[in-house]
């Protein structure tokens, strides 16, 4: 048997997007999303801020996770946009990328000439991912937030109380929306090896929206009942299904099967349930609901949590204990498989972030560098475009370009 890995990441030269390069013209989650799927992935990533810099590093309370998460193994470029040299400098870079990812309200970028149709009319191997609030259709050039199409896709309704909406608390369309973006870029990257052309790709929250609600709109389609909101009336498919008070904490329990159930049965119920003709089918189980989860209950609130969970380990069956977000940070199985990135920050602190949910041959990407200080990479950028220290200089003192300082 081989010895395991000595790390669970990958070396940083055997990452699968090493040689690509990609300009990140974005802001908030869903643009970083992506810019972060691409650098994780071994691509080199340059983020082009503002010349006040990304806003989301200036949130506080709930946005300030934004930055730290979403901008680890990327470069910091400072550049005011507003201004002719700025612009100049922008196109520079896009036109040597082979994607372009940003998320401006659509139409933004072209008084920039960093629209698609200006860029691959120079470059057109160029890969340009638009992350938008709506593809093609009527609502194309609306602007949208996470939370604005899960109210008007129908999410934040299945997923809230009988009167009351209720927003899904992660960013699921932006996270997954950025996701999908990447998806498409790295379709076309390999249509790009066959055509030598690149493509205009789009990823949208609404439409992204529409595929998460797509199994309840298929429910109604089929049963002509249209599905009542999770808070509400909460109705599982199956006879155990639910979430468990133990002696000192909470347990989810899943029964979905009949194999599982007699082993469940046999493990933690009295002798005559698994015998109960009454609870002999799933469709049985389902139908008994009314008091075999109560029947359940009180004998799984004998159990300590760590107990019942052991012993649910044990018999193969499938359990989750309730935790708070923050308690994932001392979960064994993430620790132990490097899905937790020490993470140092511009202003001195640290985090541990989630690494990217992918395996290679049993390793995960990893963090090459942290979280960018604005302006961090500034200068060196300039360089690489052949910009000389006294024509850096005096970009930075005409408030052109921010770079960090070094002091």
């Amino acid at each position: 048997m081989s010895a395991a890995p000595a790390s669970p990441f990958m070396d940083h030269s055997e990452l699968p997007l090493r040689g690509i390069k990609v300009l990140e013209l974005s802001h908030m989650i869903m643009g970083p999303a992506a810019g972060l799927a691409l650098a994780d992935l071994g691509a080199e990533v340059i983020k082009l801020e503002p010349i006040d810099g990304d806003r989301t590093r200036r949130l506080k309370g709930s946005g300030s996770g934004y930055f730290p998460v979403f901008n680890r193994n990327k470069q910091s470029l400072s550049i005011d946009l507003k201004s002719a040299e700025g612009q100049a400098l922008a196109r520079q870079l896009a036109l040597r990328a082979d994607m372009v990812v940003e998320n401006f309200r659509d139409g933004g970028l072209a008084q920039y000439g960093l629209d698609y149709a200006s860029l691959s009319a120079e470059n057109p191997r160029l890969i340009y991912v638009s992350l938008k609030g709506f593809l093609s259709g009527p609502y194309k050039h609306r602007t949208a937030l996470d939370e604005v199409v899960q109210m008007m896709g129908g999410l934040a309704y299945i997923n809230g109380g009988a009167d009351t909406p209720q927003r899904v608390a992660a960013s699921v369309n932006d996270i997954l929306g950025g996701t999908f973006g990447v998806v498409g870029a790295l379709a076309a990257l390999h249509d790009r090896h066959v055509t030598g052309r690149g493509r205009h790709v789009r990823s949208g929250l609404f439409e992204n929206n529409l595929l998460l609600v797509a199994q309840f709109i298929a429910q109604y389609q089929l049963t002509g009942a249209a599905p009542k909101p999770f808070g509400a009336e909460r109705k599982p498919p199956w006879g155990v299904y639910d979430v468990f008070e133990t002696a000192d904490g909470r347990v989810f329990v899943a029964v979905v099967g009949d194999a599982q159930w007699r082993n469940f049965a046999q493990k933690f119920l009295p002798p005559e349930w698994a015998a109960d003709p009454r609870l002999a089918t799933a469709v049985d189980r389902e139908a008994a609901r009314s008091w075999l989860v109560p029947g359940v209950g009180a004998i799984l609130k004998t159990w300590k949590t760590d107990a019942l969970c052991a012993a649910l380990e044990a018999a193969n069956l499938s359990y989750g204990p309730i935790r708070q977000p923050h308690d994932l940070l001392h979960d064994e199985h993430l620790n132990a498989g490097g899905a937790l990135l020490a993470t140092a920050l511009p202003d001195g602190g640290e985090i541990a972030a989630a690494a990217l949910p992918i395996e290679f041959d049993g390793l995960k990407a990893g963090k090459r560098f942290d979280p960018p200080a604005q302006g961090r990479d500034t200068e060196a950028i300039l360089r690489g475009l052949g910009l000389d220290a006294a024509r850096i200089d005096a970009l930075r003192s005409a408030g052109v370009v921010h770079c960090e300082d070094k002091a």
